[in-house]
């Protein structure tokens, strides 16, 4: 029986997840898939790490080298690849810890944007001339 959630879904994989993915695929390294974009290896780490995502010119090339579509890529509809065997035999108990640990570094990659910008305003308020 397999889980309603599963390992490429949009629920429980994220962007990055599915670059890392395509990318050992097609069995490259980080620093192969980054030299052939074009792009530095922070760049390239940062984006199978969801700190950042790439523009639409790079995530064009990226899909071509990937062999999967954009779309896969940003939403996991169209061609991609399939789950792996080894995540697809583990049992329920086991996909449904991987499901929660996806969700929660989603929601951490959610906190750490929220804590940005509360940090942006604190400078922005203690740069602001005080009123007495």
């Amino acid at each position: 029986m397999t889980n309603e959630t599963d390992w490429y879904s949009p629920e429980a994989a994220t962007f990055g997840d599915r670059v890392a993915a395509a990318r050992e695929r097609a069995g490259m390294s980080q620093g192969v898939l980054a030299k052939r974009l074009g792009v530095k290896l922070a760049t390239l780490r940062a984006w199978e790490e969801d700190r950042s995502e790439p523009r639409a010119n790079r995530l064009s090339i990226l899909a071509g080298l990937l062999n999967v579509s954009m779309m896969w890529l940003i939403n996991s509809e169209g061609e991609g690849i399939e789950a792996p065997q080894d995540v697809e035999s583990l049992g329920e108990d086991m996909q449904t810890i991987l499901t929660d640990i996806r969700l929660l570094r989603a929601e951490m990659l959610v906190n750490v944007e929220n804590l940005g910008r509360l940090e942006k305003r604190l400078r922005l308020a203690l740069e602001a001339p005080q009123h007495v």
